[in-house]
């Protein structure tokens, strides 16, 4: 098989995205017959058909579908060869993109690598964060979206080598007029006849909770959905509903606010997070001196900070 050429695979990835060859056309200037021509290369170059002529436009094949996705796979590591590179030129000598869940995001992330930016050794190193699911966090590092990725160790790494990073311990986070405020520790299932808020139905720790909450028979009523960690707390707040998260997360949102922040005693609610990335020589060099940098913190595991509350009854 012939080579493929990147200019092909960026017009095959719009006329499948825009479901188009006139559109594509339109969006890359030039000539639908000459991306026409294009893709009756490509596919006599993989030998399959690759997409469907529909009387409103096109649509990829089964196979198709599965250049598509190779194809977007390459085509963002052609771009962020070409970021690299410029960078270099304009006087970074490394980059890092890193993946990682709102929780990581929301604790001790963005102390770690202000630490690690701040040696002078390292001040020629540009680091990129992104925000997303563990699920997504996994992908995205297997498909080279990224090099580095933090999440919760319990995710299912497919296969992706992993390092220890920092731990932390999640709560049920209330208004103190709820009537399990008075609580200091709590199970999680003592929690599950009252309604709760979360950030998404799809994020390790939902999938979790639903799970623990099937174990003990019952079901995790999700009464209200939001974007971020500031919109739980604000509507455990107006005591909408109650939340679990992390106290390393609400403790300080809470001390202003007069929340309760009540551990819960359950073994899976100490977590650790993990480093995720397709191998140490993928890595470069300055990714490898991240990983080091951030893995160093998995040797003091922080303890769940002491929430004092009055007991119950």
């Amino acid at each position: 098989m012939r080579d493929l050429d990147l200019t092909t695979l960026r017009l095959f990835v719009a006329v499948c995205e825009l479901r188009s060859i006139a559109r594509a056309g339109e969006q890359s200037s030039i000539v639908g017959s000459a991306i026409s021509k294009r893709l009756a290369a490509l596919e006599e170059t993989v030998g399959v058909r690759l997409l469907i002529r529909r009387r409103h436009g096109v649509a990829p094949t089964p196979a198709g579908e599965t250049l598509l996705e190779h194809a977007r796979a390459m085509l963002a590591s052609a771009d962020r060869i070409r970021r690299d590179m410029l960078s270099y030129a304009s006087g970074v000598k490394g980059q890092v993109r890193v993946l990682a869940t709102a929780s990581v995001l929301a604790e001790k992330l963005a102390e770690d690598l202000a630490g690690f930016l701040q040696n002078p050794d390292y001040r020629n190193i540009q680091i990129d964060i992104e925000e997303r699911l563990s699920v997504d966090v996994i992908r995205g590092i297997k498909e080279g979206v990224a090099s580095v990725g933090i999440c919760w160790d319990a995710a299912d790494f497919q296969g992706l080598r992993t390092r220890p990073y920092r731990t932390d311990h999640l709560a049920i986070v209330m208004h103190p007029d709820h009537p399990l405020a008075g609580f200091k520790a709590l199970p999680f299932d003592a929690t599950l006849d009252y309604e709760q808020v979360s950030i998404s139905s799809a994020s390790a720790v939902q999938v979790m909770l639903k799970r623990q909450a099937s174990l003990a028979g019952k079901q995790l009523v999700e009464r209200v959905f939001v974007s971020n960690l500031n919109a739980v707390l604000r509507v455990v707040l107006a005591n909408l509903a109650i939340s679990v998260l992390p106290i390393e997360v609400a403790q300080t949102y809470a001390n202003v606010q007069a929340l309760r922040v009540i551990p819960l005693t359950d073994e899976w609610a100490s977590r650790r997070f993990a480093l995720c990335f397709r191998s140490e020589d993928a890595l470069t060099p300055a990714a490898r001196l991240l990983v080091d940098h951030l893995g160093a913190f998995s040797l003091a595991r922080s303890e769940a900070p002491a929430v004092t509350h009055p007991a119950r009854g």
